[in-house]
């Protein structure tokens, strides 16, 4: 056999791998913020005070859903570029960013610990910023897929920075305690 794959059957086989990362993005992020309990149901998250433009309690699975599906397809297709110079590092730093944004509702919701999930979020912002520089350099499309995952996490970044500026000492808070404001 000396033919080279036709277009359907090149189509076929990145769906392929796809179905399986896709999938697999999806599961895995809301797994996690469902193990920690994110969001809004989260008596702990409840209590706190919040900026004024934090979004409604509704946007933030609809996003994630979209954004999880997007990187999804963006990895699928850096994992079907085989033979790319650099693919091994892309796939690299995208598990690396991504076991942080794993990490990242665990630290917030379950542990309390605003300042540490800061700073895992900052670090997976500059490590999204180095995937999809590495995506752009074998798929211009796989890193076009990367922005807005990037630009949602500059403003959960600012989220997360501003709830913790907003309850100074809500890391030490029972869940469901209900406020952070002092009372004289």
């Amino acid at each position: 056999m000396s033919e080279l794959a036709s277009p359907g059957q090149l189509r076929m086989s990145f769906l392929r791998v796809a179905m399986v990362t896709v999938p697999l993005i999806l599961f895995l992020g809301i797994l996690s913020g469902a193990l920690a309990g994110s969001g809004f149901g989260n008596p702990w998250f409840a209590g706190l005070a919040k900026p004024a433009a934090m979004p409604p309690g509704w946007v933030f699975p609809v996003v994630w859903t979209l954004l999880y599906i997007l990187i999804g397809f963006a990895l699928a297709m850096i994992l079907w570029a085989r033979g790319a110079s650099g693919r091994g590092i892309a796939i690299g730093l995208f598990v690396a960013q991504f076991a942080l944004n794993l990490a990242w509702s665990p630290t917030f919701f379950a542990a309390h610990r605003m300042g540490a999930a800061f700073a895992i979020i900052l670090l997976m912002i500059v490590l999204t910023i180095a995937t999809t520089l590495a995506f752009a350099r074998i798929r211009s499309r796989a890193a076009l897929l990367m922005l807005p995952y990037l630009a949602w996490l500059c403003f959960a970044a600012w989220l997360n920075h501003s709830i913790e500026v907003l309850n100074p000492g809500a890391e030490t808070l029972a869940p469901g305690a209900g406020s952070t404001q002092v009372q004289l």
